[in-house]
């Protein structure tokens, strides 16, 4: 008789910057998190799910630029990005671009602490034509970072959603559904080591006020 092979358990982060409460964006990002655990949970994983909304971060991201350093609670945000198997980023349009807040966000990670992370891109606008900001600036950002971009990404404008937190449109559920899907077969073939913290090696003050006494 074999041996079942212990059930994995896979963490999922999903960063919303939507800027309001409620909002399509947060609505948008939790369908494409269900839809990617249901798919996980398919193939026999369990999933630890995360939803990041940088809003609730805005003053400590603006402080983490001036200084250098995160508070607490972003290091430990910034760290459960780091140590996921996968990412769901998912930003409002504004102007053709993502929003500040989401660019600010992503600004304070290491640029190669995201390497090799599977990521499912997300939008959300008034009208269609912004869905190409998906393309022109989403998509850009995270190649540049190094991360494995999944070929879908999902854009939705408000006429897309029903009543409640459902499309209003087959194809908009079509688009979850395959870009969920890409992202659970991604977080299920990549194997990434766990990124190292930027703040572990940092010297202390202590250490730096004896190495200018030595050179005195």
């Amino acid at each position: 008789m074999e041996a079942q092979q212990p059930i994995r358990t896979r963490s999922l982060v999903a960063v919303s910057a939507g800027l309001r409460q409620p909002s399509s964006t947060r609505l948008l990002t939790d369908r494409l998190a269900a839809s990617t655990q249901r798919h996980l949970v398919g193939r026999g994983e369990r999933v630890r799910l995360t939803v990041i909304e940088p809003r609730e971060h805005a003053q400590d991201l603006v402080n983490n630029l001036l200084t250098g350093f995160p508070s607490t609670r972003l290091e430990e945000t910034i760290g459960a990005v780091l140590g996921a198997h996968g990412l769901i980023a998912v930003s409002p349009i504004f102007n053709g671009s993502y929003s500040g807040l989401f660019k600010v966000f992503f600004d304070v990670i290491e640029q190669d602490a995201l390497r090799g992370m599977p990521v499912l891109i997300g939008a959300t606008g008034g009208t269609a034509r912004h869905s190409l900001a998906l393309d022109h600036a989403l998509r850009p950002l995270f190649a540049y970072l190094g991360a494995l971009v999944v070929p879908t990404g999902v854009y939705a404008a408000a006429e897309d959603w029903g009543r409640g937190d459902l499309p209003a449109d087959t194809d908009l559920a079509a688009r979850i559904d395959r870009a969920a899907e890409q992202l659970a077969t991604a977080m299920l073939r990549v194997e990434r080591t766990a990124a190292s913290d930027p703040y572990d090696d940092v010297v202390p003050f202590e250490r730096l006020l004896e190495r200018g006494r030595d050179g005195d």
